[in-house]
């Protein structure tokens, strides 16, 4: 596991910016780093050794020298890749992964992508062509962005690896605030910073003369659905996916530990992974808090006769670390998890490089009780006509609240309105009451109508999990599960995030994903083989925090305050609106998102740009996490 720096070489950039570049990155690779330059291109890498501890550096090289690689993430079958390139000539000098890609770039081109299982970004430029290729795996666990303005490229793991070269123009991408007011993340290749790109899963870029070209080479479909199946026999098969997943995601020459929670998923994967050799768990939790789940992880630790090894967090330790999680995070991300998550890779570093987490389950096998929404808003709309029901929305629309009133509302809406605002942090209107200037606010839907276009003749339980696994897997969830871990130099594997599971999943019909009120069906038939019953059929809770209680005390509500009354917030809201959203939440009006959304989104422009505010503890705050 490690991060990567790169440029297009430009005569009058200082030697040193490569080195300046990757040591904003380091946290990505602390164990060694190296470097790469010619006329051509300059490339920086930093390592976190795990397998072939002694060997494996990078920038690392094909068998004529013309190309060279820079490297993130983990081939797991990469010993079956190496054997076919062994049949074909090539010679290998260790036992990394990083060397099947170099050779398997140089024998296959692009379409090596076709045969990599893993988590991966990955760039290889060719001395001979002056062609610089980069790609990144297929549900986009790993990072990789680019910076093109016309006149200059680069490449990194992370953002704030292009802030040390001189050619870069740090610029807020302001048309962008909407969206992610409404969704908490940029739902395409934007970013905040103006001409910075991610690359996006199952995707490869060519950069050649000064343009840039991208290709999907994979995404995942639901075009083999296989309605025939039932839950047992795609719990049996489920069983052995994951077997076969987790024993790939061991491979390590260092200790490999796991995350652990109260869910099904964690523990499930932990348990897999305990088959094999005995394994420590990381929980994290509260101290004296109902939200805390340390009570059910310590148990089922004991119970499968493995370590465990608790952590807690108190409400300081969370509000302290905001401003670095942010800077750690890129882009703004409000996920109130993401401090939880930080917590758990820094005391989980401290005894292992390398974690297992749970992520995708609820994504691939039907896991989110929202999905249970879709069978009684099916019935409505096929029973009532579609003008009665936006008739009836009409009526009800500026009524008090009663139970029924948002069933009635949203039935009027199609799926693409109505799952894509169910967690939209502000709809349109709550955006025009809050931003300052109005003609940035407009409907958001054309970030996603698309990914709803590509299965519209699915049923809605479908079109919901296809949505998630195109836009909260890749930009929410799977995004802060790389940058809190790596922020702490500790690799997180996602077994359940995984090509061959994914495979399966699309062939999954509705009926084994969810039944009646109970999601993941198949995937709790399975567990019930391995895990206790109260593990496999417990409630989803996601990642609780007392959050919402702890904006409510005097402590952390003057962060707050100050925060909605800063230079920043005066310079993109009706501060006086702000107010009211935090004031309503204090009276009993639950805002927390809400609020969360313009905190963390005050904090993180008061670190990416300090330089728009004179106030002192703002630059000390940039200081410090810089």
């Amino acid at each position: 596991m490690c991060g990567f720096v790169g440029y297009v070489n430009q005569k009058d950039v200082p030697s040193d910016t490569i080195i300046n570049m990757a040591d904003r990155i380091k946290h990505r690779g602390p164990d060694d780093d190296a470097y790469f330059s010619d006329e051509g291109a300059v490339m920086g890498f930093r390592r976190l050794s795990i397998i072939d501890l002694a060997h494996g550096k990078q920038p690392m090289y094909n068998r004529d020298q013309t190309k060279v690689l820079t490297f993130n993430g983990e081939i797991y079958n990469y010993q079956d890749i190496r054997k076919e390139l062994i049949e074909l000539g090539y010679e290998f000098q260790t036992e990394v992964d990083s060397e099947v890609l170099i050779h398997g770039y140089d024998a296959w081109g692009p379409d090596l992508l076709q045969k990599l299982r893993g988590m991966y970004a990955f760039v290889i430029y060719d001395k001979a062509t002056k062609e610089v290729f980069g790609a990144r795996d297929h549900f986009g666990i790993k990072p990789l962005y680019y910076y093109d303005d016309g006149d200059t490229f680069l490449w990194a793991s992370e953002i704030k690896g292009f802030l040390e070269h001189p050619k870069f123009v740090k610029e807020f991408n302001e048309s962008l605030l909407p969206v992610h007011l409404s969704f908490e993340f940029i739902p395409s290749k934007e970013t905040m910073f103006k001409n910075v790109f991610k690359l996006l899963p199952g995707q490869y870029f060519f950069h050649k003369d000064g343009q840039t070209e991208t290709h999907t080479y994979y995404k995942f479909n639901y075009d083999h659905i296989d309605n025939s199946q039932t839950i047992e026999e795609d719990a049996k098969k489920i069983r052995g996916i994951v077997d076969d997943s987790v024993k790939a995601h061991m491979i390590a020459d260092v200790e490999v530990g796991s995350f652990l929670s109260s869910g099904i998923d964690s523990s499930y994967v932990l348990n897999e992974a305990a088959k094999l050799k005995p394994i420590q768990s990381f929980s994290l939790g509260f101290n004296n808090s109902k939200y805390s789940e340390l009570s059910w992880s310590t148990e089922f630790a004991k119970e499968i006769k493995q370590k465990n090894t608790p952590l807690t967090i108190t409400g300081d330790d969370y509000f302290d670390i905001l401003p670095t999680i942010m800077y750690y995070m890129d882009e703004p991300l409000s996920n109130p998890s993401a401090m939880q998550l930080f917590f758990l890779s820094k005391g989980t570093r401290k005894s292992v490089k390398v974690a297992l987490s749970g992520e995708g389950a609820d994504e691939f096998f039907g896991g989110y009780n929202t999905y249970l929404e879709a069978v009684p808003f099916e019935r409505y709309q096929k029973l009532v006509p579609k003008l009665i029901r936006k008739g009836l929305a009409k009526a009800v629309e500026n009524l008090p609240r009663f139970h029924g009133k948002r069933f009635l509302t949203r039935g009027a809406q199609p799926l693409s309105e109505r799952y894509y605002r169910v967690n939209y942090v502000f709809n349109e209107h709550e955006r025009d009451q809050i931003l300052k200037n109005k003609a940035l606010n407009k409907d958001t839907a054309e970030y996603t109508q698309h990914i709803f276009d590509d299965v519209k003749d699915k049923d809605e339980i479908t079109q919901m999990q296809y949505f998630d696994i195109n836009t909260w897997l890749p930009y929410d969830i799977l995004h802060k599960a790389d940058r809190m871990s790596m922020s702490n130099s500790l690799e997180v594997r996602t077994p359940l995030v995984d090509k061959e599971v994914a495979k399966f999943a699309s062939t999954m019909p509705t009926k084994t994903r969810i039944q009646g009120t109970e999601t993941k069906i198949s995937l709790r038939t399975a567990a019930l083989a391995e895990l206790p019953e109260r593990v496999a059929k417990k409630e989803k809770l996601g990642f609780p925090s007392p959050i919402a209680s702890w904006i409510k005390e005097d402590k952390y509500r003057k962060r707050i305050e100050e925060a909605f009354a800063s230079d920043v917030a005066q310079k993109f809201f009706d501060t006086d609106a702000l107010m009211h959203i935090l004031q309503e939440h204090i009276n009993g009006k639950s805002s927390m998102q809400k609020i969360f959304t313009i905190y963390t989104f005050i904090l993180w422009y008061q670190v990416y740009f300090p330089e728009d505010t004179t106030a002192d503890t703002l630059s000390k705050v940039h200081r410090t996490v810089v």
